[in-house]
């Protein structure tokens, strides 16, 4: 019998430090072919990503949350026909492809989860042609706007049937959340599963934070690990892969791989055990070992157990939803948007940020994904919290040269230059510069005397494939209504940021990403005209409007009715209780009055005028028997209970006191 488990198994035997595919005869289906994966590279083949000495390095494992980056394949038309346009075939072997990449990341507990598969069967939606880079640019570009709107995941990897001479693949560095660059290209050009998934395994590692292994005193378990720089078919990461790594995580470059994938979201065969959670399945807590360590779900049947809510997620919490309101991903930046659990789903809302487009850091700036990008930051991002942009001059000096310390991108395997226009956008420019804080990796500094001023520019040198941290960053402002896009000082038309505030949103919030109003706190979405809590209609509630109700029946009975209790007990027993303070006297007529209201009596009124003069004389006559006179303030909800004592005086006599309040004997204010 075969179980549905080995259906995601990968077909790879592993022997001390080597590894075995495993694939069935041609010629004789109920045999198999075992063959040492090393051995099935006919050249070497290597990622475009050139490697430099890293320095800093310290070996301490670091147990890491279990994070999940959603992944969608994207085949080239040429691979396509090259399967003999069957589609069957095609999608069975990415799904294989995807199980063999999760199968190796398990090491470092992250799940790599197949969430979309597209083939492009006419033909290709983006050129093709020209290098490596060249072809990653247009596709992370295509990526952003076009996929990115209509599929939620972490990062694509296009797989070509094409060749880049002794290239295998390309991917950007430690951008597995890009909108703009989370993405790779892969060349796949025969059937060896096993041999390209440590291809498109390390191009994935590169998104997610690591550099290659080459020169770096790393440990690995074989010769050679996954991000070695050449595809050695590996299926081990080494240390420095794992430093890399938990670096990212540290800087909050991965905050989106905490967002689990949604079970119909998932690309794959289900199957309960596989500790994802699959259609039909409310939970998967893995093997019969893994599942006696939950509280929440049960083994083998992926159901939650008796009174559990929920058993995995942000908004999860000891098997119960986390109250509506709780912030379940947390602002990064003053362009970026927090989220809060909405009370009834363990998961997050969607990832939402400002608008891009909108002026950030007063007016002198753009958001663009998420971030205020400007010139001042990204140089303190190099170079030390004192760094700042270098003049103008710099910029056009340097980056018209079009070499790797001065460009803008690259063109045809080589460096591109800038026009005086584009200049902004090219390779960033800083003074006042310190120290390098990037990434722990020395890079190569050079420094330019130009009119009396010093720029500094550095080259990471990680790959015409990778955006290097010296470039300027896409959606940094260039000028009064000008954006860098793709290395180019564009209009901020092409950002297609339509939102008046003022208009939309009152001028009590800005627009989303999904051009919805994100409200300040104290007014309400959708349109913030009228008072509430703030947020979004896309940010889940910033309150817990279940248990208002709940809050203010607790509020009326602790605090409210207690309180009123005291007034009514206070009023009835107030002549006992007057004897025991002292206050009473054993012969005495007169009046008690109860004054309630958020007004003030006539008699505080003028209580200035009666400190002043208290003489008999001011007097008139028939009050001159007043013996004494005392308020007691009452501070409950606005109520003011005053009290007047007098001797030989009748009730109307002291009710008209509080009209004509002109004598005083004495005041005390209790």
């Amino acid at each position: 019998h075969t179980f549905p488990i080995y259906i995601l198994l990968p077909d790879v035997l592993h022997l001390a430090d080597d590894s075995y595919g495993i694939e069935p005869s041609d010629f004789a289906p109920d045999q198999h072919l075992v063959y040492r994966l090393q051995d099935v590279t006919s050249q070497p083949r290597g990622c475009g990503t050139p490697h430099d000495d890293e320095r800093d390095h310290d070996n301490n494992a670091t147990e890491h949350a279990q994070y999940k980056p959603e992944e969608i394949h994207h085949r080239q038309h040429s691979r396509y026909n090259y399967m003999n346009k069957n589609e069957t075939a095609v999608r069975e072997e990415m799904v294989h492809l995807a199980n063999f990449i999760d199968s190796i990341y398990v090491q470092l507990n992250v799940r790599v989860v197949l969430v979309g598969l597209e083939i492009w069967t006419q033909q290709n939606l983006i050129n093709t042609d020209g290098g490596a880079g060249e072809v990653l640019s247009r596709f992370t570009q295509w990526r952003e706007k076009d996929l990115v709107p209509r599929r939620r995941h972490d990062s694509a990897q296009l797989i070509l049937k094409k060749s880049f001479g002794g290239t295998a693949g390309m991917a950007f560095v430690s951008t597995v959340c890009s909108r703009s660059h989370g993405g790779g290209i892969n060349a796949f050009t025969n059937n060896n599963i096993p041999s390209f998934a440590s291809i498109v395994a390390h191009e994935l590692g590169h998104n997610l934070g690591m550099n290659h292994d080459d020169g770096r005193p790393c440990t690995c378990a074989t010769s050679a690990c996954i991000m070695n720089s050449g595809a050695t078919g590996s299926r081990n990461f080494s240390s420095c892969s794992a430093d890399d790594f938990e670096k990212m995580i540290l800087l909050t470059g991965g905050t989106c791989l905490l967002n689990v994938p949604r079970p119909d979201e998932a690309y794959s065969a289900p199957y309960c055990g596989n500790k994802l959670v699959d259609m039909g399945e409310e939970c998967d807590c893995g093997s019969q070992k893994e599942c006696e360590e939950d509280p929440c779900c049960e083994y083998q049947t992926c159901k939650l157990k008796s009174g559990a809510q929920c058993a995995y997620g942000e908004c999860c919490y000891n098997c119960q939803y986390l109250p509506g309101g709780t912030v379940c991903r947390s602002s990064t930046d003053e362009c970026d948007l927090p989220e809060y659990c909405n009370g009834s789903s363990s998961l997050c809302q969607s990832d939402v940020f400002v608008q891009n487009g909108q002026p950030c850091r007063n007016q002198q700036a753009y958001c663009y994904n998420g971030k205020c990008q400007y010139y001042d930051g990204q140089c303190r991002a190099i170079f030390g919290s004192k760094a700042k942009v270098a003049p103008e001059i710099c910029f056009k000096d340097v980056n018209s040269k079009g070499d790797r310390f001065g460009n803008c991108g690259y063109h045809n395997y080589g460096y591109k230059k800038c026009e005086s226009r584009n200049a902004l956008c090219g390779k960033l420019q800083c003074s006042n510069v310190q120290s390098v804080t990037v990434f722990g990796i020395e890079p190569s500094i050079i420094s330019t005397p130009i009119g009396g001023a010093k720029c500094y520019g550095v080259d990471f040198m990680l790959g015409s494939d990778v955006p290097d941290p010296g470039m300027v960053n896409e959606g940094t402002k260039c000028g009064d209504n000008k954006v860098c896009i793709n290395f180019e000082c564009r209009s901020t038309d092409i950002l297609n940021y339509d939102c008046d505030v003022e208009k939309k949103c009152h001028g009590h919030g800005v627009c989303n990403s999904n051009r919805n109003c994100h409200c300040e706190d104290g007014w309400a979405a959708p349109f913030c005209e009228v008072k509430g809590y703030g947020g979004s209609v896309d940010s889940g509630p910033t309150w817990n409007g279940n248990t208002s109700v709940r809050d203010g029946v607790l509020v009326f009975f602790f605090l409210v009715l207690p309180l009123l209790a005291l007034g009514v007990f206070v009023f009835l027993r107030r002549n006992e209780l007057l004897r025991q303070l002292g206050l009473g006297r054993r012969k005495r007529s007169g009046c008690t009055l109860l004054y309630i209201g958020g007004g003030k009596p006539k008699l505080r009124q003028n209580y200035t005028e009666l400190k002043r003069d208290t003489s008999a004389a001011a007097c008139p006559q028939q009050s001159a028997s007043i013996i004494n006179l005392k308020l007691h303030r009452l501070r409950t909800e606005g109520a003011l209970l005053i009290s007047i004592f007098t001797t030989k005086v009748d009730t109307k006599r002291c009710t008209g006191l509080l009209q004509s309040s002109v004598c005083l004997g004495k005041v005390i204010y209790l």
